[in-house]
């Protein structure tokens, strides 16, 4: 199936009841072209990592790496590339954009202002994203709806308008206890920040550890009020969220 006869209605129907698994041999079965998985290495995303080289399926695995990841981050790659003998591709910034910003800005400019620190999302994970994605049919992420307000609208298959590919959001209502579950079943190698209430992991200076009651997102650039995503994903959101930024 082609993008363009892939009626979002009811894919969003067939895959409703399907487990991660079935999911992931359908999606395989039902789209002709190139399908990847965007994996920050967080708890969502090695559950799926392990389903696509579990069932040997021809789904490309990349991560970005910001060159700010914490060292607890590039230990559960490595684990996990030696674990299933299988290629993670790592997509890097661009180097003349990185050394532009932090000569002129300074290497800490994210905490000075919400434009700085966009730009550096932009630089660091957006850009690399989009060279990532470029030929892809179909973008699988480990998005959940429980994750942050932000999210909970959001539907199994969407389009990304800006870079013209469905995005197939397989574990969209999973739960977190489910998810350890698949952990503990299947041996999956995770980041052991999550062990230290760490239940989202990006860069380390955009990090902290969470309290109990607070979203699982909050502790991602929590020195800005009311801003939970880097913008990864703003590429299907609804036109009312659009002109609110």
């Amino acid at each position: 199936m082609t993008l363009n006869t892939a009626p979002l209605q009811t894919l969003n129907a067939e895959f409703a009841d399907l487990m991660l698994d079935e999911a992931l041999i359908a999606l395989r079965q039902r789209f002709d072209g190139r399908i990847a998985f965007s994996t920050s290495l967080g708890l969502e995303d090695q559950v799926i990592t392990d389903a696509i080289f579990r069932n040997d399926l021809d789904i490309e695995v990349f991560t970005l790496d910001t060159g700010r990841n914490f060292s607890e981050t590039y230990d559960v790659l490595d684990v996990t590339r030696k674990k299933y003998g299988q290629p993670i591709r790592a997509y890097y910034p661009q180097t003349e954009a990185i050394e532009h910003y932090v000569t002129l800005k300074g290497i800490n400019a994210i905490y000075e202002s919400v434009g700085n620190r966009k730009e550096c999302c932009y630089i660091r994970k957006i850009e690399p994203l989009n060279r990532a994605l470029q030929g892809v049919q179909v973008w699988i992420t480990g998005l959940r709806a429980a994750q942050s307000a932000y999210r909970a609208d959001m539907n199994l298959f969407e389009r990304d308008e800006q870079r013209d590919l469905l995005k197939f959001n397989p574990l969209l209502h999973a739960v977190t206890n489910e998810l350890w579950g698949d952990v503990r079943k299947h041996d999956i190698p995770y980041n052991q920040l999550h062990d230290q209430f760490y239940p989202s992991i990006g860069c380390a200076p955009c990090t902290r550890a969470v309290a109990a009651g607070e979203d699982e997102r909050s502790g991602r650039w929590w020195w800005e009020a009311h801003n939970q995503e880097c913008g990864l994903h703003d590429g299907t959101r609804k036109p009312q969220e659009q002109a609110a930024v």
